[in-house]
């Protein structure tokens, strides 16, 4: 079909959808064309650029009959920056592309069109709701930059200011990128790999307001070091941990192996709901707290637990979601293949004094049927995967041991849809999904699923 549709071709085509990376979708004579930057429901002008067998990409030149939804990004490098893909749609537009995202896979791939799936649960305020930041540094032109990267590429779009960030990472962004020079600090160039600023890394704790800064460096030598901390004292007197870390790879990871601490305590503390959590450099933790306790009350709801149950968490991470579970059940068991998300699990439920729950590092389709071998039975199993999903044998092993009711937590409706699809198969009845708006501006949509067998 693509001899329809010729790369240079100048077109006016009407939007219909969005993808779930938030595109524009417009067909001419059925053969798809993606237009980054138009919203559903306009009239535009695009220049075809890449096309493929299947489906092909096209620039977006003007829009003659805008969305009612549109509006007008506050971000000054939001055309530039792959950050956020939806700053130029209503938040109320947003939320509309994300219950439909959900609805559309769950139609589509898990085939299930009678399963409500509710309106997106989104924010009052939905900036500067980011309790990390991860900027990186670099040079251009003889000049230091810092800032974000540009969709699909490791251009740094140079700026110094991000509105979905806290402003206390925006002042050490600007500060920082100010004073290296006089300081004598330069930044890491990923080409000649020379330069020794790679990242700079800033985790508030939203509850206590205690903030963490971590310096990803090129080498362990940092003779600028302690002028380094004195500005990040002076700019953010708040500051309660100021880490190093070392990463000398050639390579796009942020972190190395090697992290020491050059300022006050080596974590920061943070809450969700009652809920305290011991937060390291690198310790995963959601990015959104608020949201994140609108998620796992979801979850809570869903686990629709009494007091005298038994829990698994599979793929448990540091125990956010366990320790909810332990306030309200018997037991709750997590599983985590990262040993060092179990040390800080363990460690978060001693902080809490939940001593109802448990943990142990390993794949969780090998741990769950050791602890059903164990002799333990269990009532609820909660999921809350990467986005790949669950790992195939795990939903077997659930298949195998049938718990009542699973509650699955998803950051991918797609995949979502897939597991749900082979869940029913095997003889669960999903009854509802609840999606909620952990990401505003972006065009990701977490969901909670509720099943029973």
């Amino acid at each position: 079909m693509s001899f329809i549709v010729q790369q240079h071709d100048r077109l006016n085509v009407y939007v219909e959808d969005l993808t779930h990376d938030g595109s524009g979708v417009a067909k001419v004579e059925g053969y798809p064309l993606f237009i980054p930057g138009a919203l559903p429901g306009e009239q535009v002008e695009v220049q075809v650029g890449k096309t493929l067998k299947n489906y092909g990409f096209a620039k977006l030149l003007e829009v003659i009959e805008p969305s009612p939804q549109r509006v007008e990004p506050p971000c000054p490098v939001f055309w530039d920056c792959g950050g956020c893909q939806m700053q130029h749609l209503s938040y109320e537009g947003q939320m509309i592309q994300k219950q439909k995202q959900v609805r559309d896979v769950i139609d589509r791939i898990a085939k299930l069109p009678n399963v409500p799936v509710h309106p997106v649960k989104g924010m009052d305020n939905p900036w500067r709701y980011r309790n990390k930041s991860q900027i990186p540094f670099g040079e251009q032109n003889g000049r230091i930059v810092s800032g974000f990267y540009k969709s699909r590429t490791h251009h740094i779009v140079d700026t110094d200011v991000c509105i979905i960030q806290s402003e206390e990472a925006d002042l050490l962004m600007a500060t920082l990128k100010r004073e290296m020079l006089i300081l004598g600090v330069d930044a890491y160039n990923e080409r000649t790999h020379k330069g020794l600023l790679r990242h700079l890394i800033v985790r508030k704790g939203k509850a206590t307001g205690e903030i963490m800064v971590v310096l990803v460096t090129s080498k362990r030598k940092f003779p600028e070091r302690e002028a380094v901390v004195e500005m990040i004292k002076r700019v953010v007197p708040e500051v309660t941990s100021i880490m190093h870390n070392v990463n000398s790879e050639k390579t796009n990871v942020i972190f190395g192996n090697e992290t020491s601490c050059l300022y006050g305590k080596s974590f920061i503390i943070d809450s969700i709901g009652d809920i305290d959590f011991e937060i390291s450099a690198r310790s995963f933790y959601q990015v959104n707290p608020e949201q994140t306790e609108v998620l796992y009350k979801q979850a809570l709801d869903y686990a629709q637990l009494s007091g005298g149950e038994m829990v698994i968490d599979a793929y448990c991470g540091i125990g956010t979601i366990s320790l909810f579970l332990a306030k309200q059940a018997k037991e709750v068991y997590g599983v985590e293949i990262v040993p060092q998300a179990i040390e800080d699990a363990k460690r978060n439920a001693e902080l809490n004094g939940l001593d109802n729950a448990h943990f142990e590092a390993g794949a969780a389709e090998d741990v769950i049927p050791k602890w059903y071998e164990q002799g333990k039975r269990f009532d609820v199993l909660v999921v809350d995967p990467p986005r790949k999903g669950c790992d195939e044998k795990l939903l077997q092993t659930i298949l195998t041991y049938k718990p009542k009711r699973v509650v699955y937590v998803s950051c991918n409706p797609g995949t979502l849809a897939r597991d749900l699809r082979i869940l029913e198969d095997g003889g669960y009845k999903t009854q509802e999904i609840q999606p909620v708006d952990m990401f505003p501006q972006s065009s990701h949509v977490e969901s909670v699923a509720w099943l029973e067998i």
